[in-house]
C-alpha cells in the first residue's frame, strides 16, 4: 500500500469502528487507510475547571420519555432506544453550554425524526453534561456525545443501544451543493458501520468538513447551528491532525426548547 494518506478522522461510536476520511493524496496514484478501535482517552490537561456532573449510572434504566423539563436524574446507560417522546412535525433549539461559549442548533424533526427524538430524549436525561469534545480534528469535525470520553462508549457501549438514522442522498457524491448534503454547521450522528448504529456520539461539520464527507455520505443530519459558529470553530482549532485536542473543552449542559409543532 502506497504511504499517500497524512491525514486521517474516525467516527466511532462502538468498538467496530467505521472511518469518515480526511486524506491529503501525494504523488502516488493509491492511498491506504488506517482504522483504529478507540478514541485514546489520554488528551493533554485541560486550562479549564472539570464541571461537576452527577456519576455515571451503573445499571441500565428502561426508557420512559423524560418531562419535558428535564430529569433531575442523570442516566447515561438505558437497556433499549427510547420510545416516542416529541411530536414529528416538532422543531427545537439546543443550547450548548461549552467552557468557549453557547452553541445554539435548531434540530426540525421532520427531517430525522429517530435522531432529533434521540437526542431530545438524551439531553433531558442530562446524558450530555459533563462531557468533552473527545475527538477534534482541524478543517474537518468536532466530535462529542461519549460520557466516558473514548468515543468507544465504555464496557457498556452508552448508550446502550442504537437505532436506524437516515443519511443524505448518495448523489452528494457527484452533486454535493445539492439540498441535504452535508455543510459547514451541520450537526450530525457518528455511527460505527453506518446509519442502523446511530447512537449519542455526534459531530460539528467544520468549513471544509462538507468536502470529505460528501464523498462518503453515511451520517445523519439531525440539525444546523444557528448562532455560535464562531464557538464552534474556536474548538476546531484545538484539535490536531490526529483528532486528539490539544486543549479539553467540556459540554456543560445542553438543553432543549422546543420552538414550534
Amino acid at each position: 500500500m502506497a504511504l499517500a494518506i497524512v491525514g486521517i478522522v474516525l467516527l466511532v461510536n462502538g468498538p467496530g469502528t467505521k472511518s469518515a476520511k480526511k486524506t491529503t493524496t501525494t504523488t502516488s496514484t493509491s492511498t491506504s487507510t488506517t482504522v483504529a478501535t478507540s478514541t485514546s482517552s489520554t488528551v493533554p490537561p485541560t486550562t479549564f475547571p472539570t464541571p461537576t456532573t452527577q456519576p455515571l449510572t451503573t445499571a441500565a434504566v428502561v426508557p420512559t420519555c423524560p418531562p419535558s423539563t428535564g430529569s433531575t436524574t442523570r442516566v447515561v446507560w438505558f437497556t433499549k432506544a427510547p420510545p416516542t417522546c416529541i411530536s414529528a412535525t416538532s422543531v427545537w433549539d439546543a443550547t450548548f453550554k461549552t467552557s468557549l461559549g453557547d452553541i445554539v442548533v435548531q434540530m426540525p424533526a421532520a427531517s430525522s425524526f429517530a435522531a432529533v427524538n434521540n437526542f431530545v430524549f438524551l439531553a433531558n436525561y442530562q446524558f450530555f453534561n459533563g462531557t468533552f469534545f473527545h475527538r477534534v480534528m482541524p478543517g474537518f469535525v468536532v466530535q462529542g456525545g461519549d460520557p466516558t470520553g473514548t468515543g468507544s462508549g465504555g464496557a457498556h457501549l452508552l448508550p446502550g443501544y442504537s437505532f436506524t438514522g437516515n443519511t443524505p442522498p448518495s448523489s452528494c457524491k457527484t452533486k454535493p451543493t445539492q439540498t441535504g448534503c452535508y455543510v459547514p454547521g451541520d450537526l450530525a450522528l457518528a455511527n460505527s458501520t453506518g446509519p442502523s448504529t446511530d447512537a449519542s456520539q455526534f459531530f460539528f461539520v467544520l468549513p471544509g468538513g462538507q468536502t470529505v464527507l460528501n464523498t462518503e455520505p453515511n451520517y445523519t443530519i439531525f440539525g444546523h447551528v444557528v448562532s455560535g459558529m464562531s464557538v464552534v470553530e474556536k474548538i476546531g482549532a484545538d484539535g490536531s491532525s490526529s483528532g486528539t485536542p490539544t486543549v479539553k473543552v467540556y459540554l456543560l449542559s445542553v438543553t432543549m426548547r422546543q420552538i414550534s409543532g
